[in-house]
């Protein structure tokens, strides 16, 4: 893995090689291998301090593309984040006027970012999405997670957490078949600087098609990663863990089986506030389908309070189908 100033991107040779590729797992993963910009971290924004308080303020939210970012930065001042975890970020796509939107929003917060592709896209979208297209076509195709910082990065690290093709191999059956992509589940580590020593930030996004035990699998791989590359540093992670989003109608969270798999390993869910955390939106309309699917999980930190952000403006306009997840944590 390494960092970089802009992810490269997928070559017109390479664009040929997925279209031609059988829709199996290994040719998945030769795909992967062959697509420099799934082993990067992408870093960029300007910090503007050097290094965090020991009480920090911090937010996650799945942004469901972010298609206002601006706005979405807005949104979130009243929380005043020293740091912002961030999940289904495009990156060059026709449905996002092609921008940078993690750039764009960092920018519009006075923030450093880093972020990292989770799939690229081949595709403009599902039936919802396409009315947003600016093009006919994507600029780069790029879709992932991202960490937002008052602080530069000490050191950042991109962990896989699938390479199958969940969305791209028939062998596996498809996450939607509206949307196919090459690459998988991932998450952003960092390591940052704050008062009380340096921190640990986890931006993940677990699967969403598929049942508890590939996501206890998938979290077991992230925490060996978080071991490997913070010790015995405190860990703040948040994200989209898409729990219980298998079990409709009721999509019961409480069988997922990696809240119990991380408290032996010394995580706490306690910063996640209560409540379900999906909401209707432009994207997805749907307004009997509620789920939990949003936490924060300390290791070394303690939270002091912690609340949902409705994410929808005081207009009545929604940005996401997820609410924000805020909390305060402290050493």
């Amino acid at each position: 893995m390494r960092d970089v100033a802009v992810l490269p991107p997928v070559t017109p040779d390479q664009h040929a090689a997925i279209q031609a590729a059988p829709r199996t797992a290994a040719a998945h993963r030769a795909l992967m291998d062959d697509i420099t910009a799934f082993g990067c971290v992408q870093l960029g924004g300007e910090a503007t301090q050097g290094v965090l308080p020991a009480d920090l303020s911090v937010v996650a939210w799945n942004v469901e593309r972010l298609l206002f970012a601006e706005e979405s930065a807005a949104h979130l001042a009243g929380a005043a984040p020293d740091i912002v975890l961030l999940s289904e970020v495009d990156h060059g796509m026709a449905r996002t006027q092609q921008m940078h939107t993690t750039e764009r929003m960092a920018a519009a917060m006075g923030m450093a970012y880093a972020y990292g592709v989770e799939f690229h896209e081949l595709d403009l979208g599902g039936p919802t999405e396409r009315p947003l297209c600016v093009d006919d076509f994507n600029a780069l195709g790029w879709h992932g997670n991202a960490i937002l910082s008052k602080v530069p990065f000490a050191r950042t690290a991109l962990v896989r957490l699938d390479d199958h093709g969940h969305w791209f191999s028939s062998d596996e059956g498809f996450g939607d078949p509206e949307q196919p992509r090459v690459g998988g589940r991932m998450a952003l580590l960092a390591e940052v600087p704050t008062q009380a020593g340096p921190l640990c930030l986890v931006s993940t996004h677990l699967e969403s098609n598929s049942a508890a035990a590939h996501r206890a699998a998938q979290f077991d791989l992230l925490m060996d990663a978080i071991d490997q590359f913070a010790g015995d540093m405190p860990v703040l992670l948040g994200g989209d863990l898409n729990t219980g989003n298998h079990l409709p109608p009721d999509f019961d969270w409480q069988r997922e089986t990696l809240f119990d798999a991380a408290r032996l390993r010394g995580y706490d869910w306690s910063a996640t506030p209560d409540g379900m955390t999906t909401r209707p939106s432009l994207i997805t309309p749907h307004p009997t389908r509620v789920m939990k699917l949003d936490w924060f999980a300390l290791r070394g930190l303690r939270s002091t309070d912690c609340a949902l952000i409705p994410a929808i403006t005081a207009q009545g306009k929604p940005l996401s189908d997820h609410e924000a997840i805020w909390a305060r944590v402290s050493r």
